[in-house]
């Protein structure tokens, strides 16, 4: 039953099979579709984690941090075959700076088996300047697979050598961001989405990203900048980007951002969406692979988009304020294999092993209230979830360890909520994208199609 169950999986991921210049083996989704039997090492893990169908070992829930001691501890104690794949990207959890830390995906990993996480945004120069204390910005736990490293900087030389120091600890993809608005990246560290500005550098710094890993690189980025926001200039980014460097993934955020005036918290509701920009980018880069974010906030709408194109859909706040209703479906509505079965009971329990190993491990940090963080929105719009919160409140005051803060806040949820597992799909907006491809802009063309056009 299993064999078929694996094997439909595979035909599934077949559908969706095309080649990229980079390689000669066939690639899903910006992937390497392959298996490996050697024996796990961590060369042959780096190598195979740009692949969907990995051979990679996935151990029991482990307290452990995916630090370099553990992780060679990990591929050393049992060579041999492991038994886990790594599907596609079709749903991922946005790199959210202060948000998606190791706790959170901690959690995210226990309610969902598939969906990609990603890192809060590294600097470069903090990886570099930090190589004697890596483990307290690279480090996570082995179950988060998979997993993909964001980076940030405007350093060509400090963004190869993090990349290159990151690769201790296997990371399955390096993204490098070129869509964050904050005045302190884009503006006084001119990196972010300025980088928009200057496609060529980017091109470089993905070269240069590239030749320092063996996992795949990708981009995230907005459709535009300021007044630089048209379609062609969109197009003119990604066209440069991808035929000068080896980058073919793009994740674009649907909103244009405004560096002089807004926050950043302005700049993901202010500009307009415009979705068709993304859905034009499908039509006229059909070799390359397009992840589309912004807006996007129930499981409906992820099923909408991919159903009208979209390679893959990354959610942000939604998934952080509503871990439960948005995490806890993701494995059977959109990879159609079975939910993780746990209730929020087990996974607090689970979770709480792990809070209580990581607790003070940098010093004064964690704290408690570092560790609980996440998991303030696990009862999200359920009966008991405000009395839960100012319970939470007066826990932090009074309670010294993960455990002592259950016992005093849990009482306010019922045993209803905390014993059932994850139920129906919550409703969104499946019209979303129902007339977009009425709406695409009109078609791209570079500037020697132009020329020949006009010849």
């Amino acid at each position: 039953m299993y064999q078929c169950h694996s094997m439909k999986i595979l035909f599934l991921l077949m559908d969706r099979l095309w080649f990229a210049e980079r390689d000669e083996m066939p690639k899903l989704a910006g992937y390497s579709l392959a298996v490996s039997f050697a024996p796990i090492s961590c060369n042959i893990l780096k190598n195979n984690c740009r692949f969907p169908l990995v051979i990679s070992r996935r151990n029991k829930f482990s307290c452990r941090l995916f630090s370099t001691h553990a992780l060679k501890a990990q591929l050393h104690d049992k060579p041999g075959v492991v038994s886990r794949y790594y599907l596609p990207p079709w749903f991922s959890v946005a790199p959210m700076m202060e948000w998606t830390d190791n706790h959170y995906r901690t959690l995210a990993r226990l309610i969902s088996k598939h969906a990609w996480l990603y890192t809060e945004m590294v600097a470069a120069e903090t990886i570099v300047h930090q190589k004697d204390n890596l483990d307290r910005f690279l480090a996570y736990s082995p179950d988060q697979h998979p997993i993909v490293l964001q980076i940030g900087g405007s350093n060509i030389e400090n963004l190869a050598k993090a990349t290159e120091l990151a690769n201790a600890y296997c990371y399955d993809e390096i993204n490098l961001n070129c869509g964050c608005p904050s005045p302190k990246v884009a503006g006084h560290g001119c990196f972010g989405v300025s980088l928009m500005l200057n496609p060529k550098f980017v091109a470089e710094a993905m070269s240069a990203i590239a030749a320092s890993t063996n996992v795949p690189v990708s981009v995230k980025c907005r459709i535009g900048v300021d007044d630089h926001d048209s379609y062609n200039e969109l197009c003119d980014f990604i066209y440069q980007v991808s035929s000068l460097s080896p980058t073919k993934h793009f994740i674009i955020h649907s909103r244009k951002a405004l560096l002089n005036g807004i926050s950043p918290a302005e700049n993901r509701s202010i500009p307009p969406l415009k979705y068709e920009y993304f859905y034009g980018l499908l039509r006229d880069f059909p070799d390359l692979t397009f992840t589309i974010n912004g807006g996007i906030t129930s499981v409906e709408e992820v099923i909408a988009s991919r159903e009208a194109g979209a390679h893959g859909v990354m959610v942000g706040r939604a998934a952080y304020t509503n871990p439960w209703h948005i995490l806890g479906h993701v494995d059977s509505a959109i990879y159609g294999t079975p939910s993780s079965g746990l209730t929020r009971r087990q996974v607090l329990k689970r979770y709480l092993a792990y809070g209580e190993s990581v607790m003070g491990k940098y010093g004064r940090r964690p704290t408690m209230r570092d560790i609980v963080k996440p998991l303030l929105n696990l009862f999200h719009s359920e009966p008991g979830n405000g009395l839960w919160k100012r319970k939470a409140d007066a826990a932090f005051k009074n309670c010294s360890t993960v455990e002592s803060f259950f016992e005093e806040t849990l009482v306010a949820i019922p045993d209803s909520v905390l014993d059932s597992p994850v139920t129906k799909l919550p409703p969104g907006r499946r019209e979303l994208f129902a007339n977009i491809h009425n709406l695409l802009p009109p078609p791209y063309r570079t500037g020697e199609e132009a020329v020949v056009i006009c010849a």
